[in-house]
């Protein structure tokens, strides 16, 4: 993986830790930004170490989200022809893929959620398991104010997150959402007072998580996510073909042992992912 300009990224006990690093610039979104973060959660995808992921910004905001310079001048927007309008589309799907990624990893995220999440920004987190936050952040569907439709996931993934009215209010208006409504909609997991608080936080709720079987918690994530868009016989069925294919006797047997002598589980990793084209004749 390249050297990091928008992020850090850290490994420690199976916790990936990745860090928006640009908060003189509001950790914005540029085509760098884009990049970085596509390669990052394939590498994180792929490498099988980590089993969960936190997302948490530095500076004062989370994200402003994209940067507007983008569009005037890396991205052009062509809307003088068919050609150029089609060319929109394509551009958008690829971006919309780099958020996708958040939501396919093998692995839970945790976004760590301070002052602003703006536009692109609530597309991101919107990507993410869970979403905690301080009492000052605020969510803004920014992209209504500045004349354009949300177009990277906001308003594809939010109404699954909270009531369609709230989403409705939210899109139309460009109001902010305030963390502490936000937390009574059921958007974030919990509100904690400072920065410093909301990571711990998230660590402690990643810690967790990276005590269980890895493929176990692989497997509830595919479960939950196929749940949210089918139907409770087809998820019921998709259920059975999952258990079968990651049962472990060897896993439940050490979990439960584990608890009874009040020590941490020995679980083993992912498996590490090499695409077929990678894989030498």
């Amino acid at each position: 993986m390249n050297p990091l300009t928008c992020f850090t990224l850290s490994t420690t006990d199976h916790i990936a830790h990745l860090v928006l690093s640009r908060p003189e610039a509001m950790n914005t979104m540029h085509p760098t930004f884009w990049r970085e973060l596509d390669e990052v959660l394939t590498h994180i995808h792929k490498a099988g170490d980590a089993r969960v992921l936190v997302i948490s910004s530095s500076g004062k905001h989370f994200s402003a989200g994209m940067a507007l310079e983008t569009f005037s001048g890396a991205i052009a927007m062509d809307d003088q022809s068919p050609e150029g309008r089609a060319a929109i589309f394509d551009m958008l799907a690829d971006m919309q893929a780099t958020f996708t990624k958040l939501e396919t990893l093998r692995i839970p995220v945790i976004a760590a959620i301070q002052g602003g999440c703006i536009g692109g920004a609530v597309d991101m987190v919107t990507a993410c398991c869970l979403r905690y936050a301080t009492a000052d952040a605020f969510f803004c569907i920014q992209e209504i104010n500045i004349g354009m439709v949300a177009d990277v996931g906001t308003l594809q993934r939010l109404p699954k997150l909270v009531p369609l009215a709230v989403v409705k209010e939210l899109a139309y208006t460009g109001r902010r959402l305030s963390a502490a409504r936000a937390l009574g909609y059921g958007l974030v997991n919990e509100v904690f007072d400072s920065t410093e608080a909301l990571l711990a936080g998230a660590l402690l709720c990643a810690k967790e998580i990276a005590s269980k079987p890895p493929v176990a918690i692989w497997g509830t994530k595919q479960a939950i996510h196929y749940t949210r868009d089918h139907s409770v016989d087809d998820a019921l069925k998709q259920m059975g073909w999952l258990q079968g294919a990651i049962w472990s006797n060897q896993h439940v047997r050490e979990a439960v042992t584990a608890m009874k002598e009040k020590r941490a589980g020995e679980f083993a990793s992912l498996s590490p992912l090499q695409s077929f084209k990678e894989i030498g004749l």
